[in-house]
């Protein structure tokens, strides 16, 4: 092979390579301070106010879920009242269930009502998100007693 050859094969090694660097250091910083927005862009609700809307509740059933608690993992006894639904959960400021957890991304889970049923979205978490033992990619229904797992915390529903 002639030097030249060489030489660009080496450029294009290089340029890959810091391609390759570029956007490993954007995903770690994207995991822990969030996504940016663009200027066009407005937070979610969640982020711009803590109060609840000032819309009526829908009436609650007898037997159905209030409030999920952590019952396994660093932050245990921890709670979010569904009143407030959607919930976020993840380690950013904005989460409803805040999770001192390695293996939980910055805004990781949401728990949302679609009429008397409750459901669970993983929201493109590194490690995923699992109902009972299995890893879910679309809103799952839950009901009380479901254990959801995020990281190393086991979460669920209850009255």
């Amino acid at each position: 092979m002639s030097e030249l050859t060489l030489f660009l094969i080496r450029i294009a090694y290089l340029a890959v390579l810091w391609i390759f660097v570029l956007s490993a250091i954007s995903v770690i910083r994207t995991d822990m301070f969030g996504a940016r927005l663009s200027s066009g862009q407005t937070a979610p609700k969640a982020a711009k106010s803590k109060k609840p809307a000032a819309a009526k509740p829908a009436p609650k059933r007898r037997g159905a879920p209030t409030h999920v608690v952590v019952v396994e993992g660093g932050n245990a006894g921890e709670r979010a009242d569904l009143e407030h639904a959607p919930i976020l959960i993840g380690r950013g400021p904005d989460a409803a269930i805040r999770l001192d957890d390695d293996y939980v991304s910055t805004r990781h889970a949401r728990i949302a009502a679609s009429g008397d049923q409750w459901f669970v979205e993983d929201l493109g978490s590194t490690n995923g998100t699992y109902v009972g033992a299995s890893r879910i990619n679309q809103p799952t229904a839950i009901s009380l007693g479901t254990k959801v797992r995020i990281g190393k915390t086991i979460l669920e529903l209850r009255k």
